[in-house]
């Protein structure tokens, strides 16, 4: 079992202020920066604190202390998609980028105004619009098949962005199962149809757990058959998560 040190041994300035949100708001005023009101965690509020984020595209920034040194970590998502994270152990940084979230500040920008600060790599296509970010999700996956160790999952992938039904949708991958969500964010949508490579050909399912719709010996009847079960009004993946 872990033993970590009492949170207020390693930071006791944060617990002279009651919490690291109180902290991060003294901080931020001592710099000019205004950060709308940080909230303090319920449970441990010396090592976690959220920032409200002013623009309907990011939610609310997370702060955390580190358990075993002091540093701090930040990180930030919006509309259920991981933007930006990072370590400092500097408070007065974690306030500056806070600010900058807050404000909607390009997250280029806040990457090179605070070096700790990492964009994910969905961030920029974010900011963008869901079509760009579906773009760049498939882009990920398709580099992804490339390392796969077997060619028949990277045929499959290939396959599958030939399709212009599917590849409208947000692709993603678990056990090695292609799937496709009418959002862009997680939660995902529920599976509308799945794809994977198995023992003697290729099988579409109509979602992960759910019954197989047929197996083919090529990726591309695999795919002409899930096109074929996809509703017929289904659209371009929209931004967001699932029922948010």
């Amino acid at each position: 079992m872990t033993t970590f040190p009492d949170p207020a041994d390693l930071y006791p300035d944060v617990a002279a202020k009651g919490s690291l949100a109180a902290a991060l708001q003294e901080v931020a005023e001592e710099h000019g920066f205004v950060l709308g009101a940080a909230a303090a965690d319920d449970t441990q509020p010396l090592l976690y604190a959220s920032v409200p984020g002013a623009t309907p595209l990011r939610e609310d920034l997370g702060v955390s202390a580190g358990r075993i040194s002091r540093y701090w970590l930040i990180n930030g998502w919006g509309q259920g998609t991981p933007l930006i994270s990072g370590q400092t152990w500097e408070l007065s940084e974690v306030a500056k980028v806070a600010r900058e979230w807050r404000n909607g500040t390009p997250l280029r920008d806040i990457q090179q105004s605070a070096s700790f600060v990492e964009l994910t790599y969905l961030a920029e296509a974010a900011e963008q619009g869901p079509a760009q970010l579906v773009s760049a999700q498939w882009e990920w996956v398709r580099q992804d098949a490339e390392e796969a160790p077997w060619p028949e999952y990277r045929t499959l992938v290939e396959a599958a962005y030939a399709e212009p039904r599917l590849r409208q949708l947000f692709p993603y991958v678990s056990h090695w199962l292609l799937r496709f969500s009418t959002t862009t964010g997680a939660p995902f949508s529920p599976d509308v149809v799945c794809l994977h490579v198995g023992k003697g050909g290729y099988v579409v399912k109509a979602s992960s757990y759910g019954p197989s719709l047929g197996e083919t010996a090529s990726p591309e009847e695999a795919v002409a058959l899930a096109a074929r079960h996809l509703p017929a009004d289904i659209g371009p993946a929209v931004a967001g998560a699932y029922g948010k």
